[in-house]
């Protein structure tokens, strides 16, 4: 029993971490383009990229 008054707040610390980075990845745009990095894969380093607004239209 006096385990759980030693584990609980850690995982509820562990808990808020996690929260906290996935809030931080979110605001700083860390899910805005997943498919960009599998399409520079494919493009030639020589072409240019092209235009994210004319590419989704």
């Amino acid at each position: 029993m006096s385990g759980l008054l030693f584990l609980i707040p850690i995982a509820l610390f562990m808990g808020g971490l996690g929260l906290v980075a996935f809030l931080w990845a979110v605001r700083s745009g860390q899910f805005d383009d997943p498919d960009g990095a599998a399409q520079r894969i494919l493009i030639s380093p020589d072409q240019p990229l092209p235009d994210r607004k004319t590419a989704q239209e």
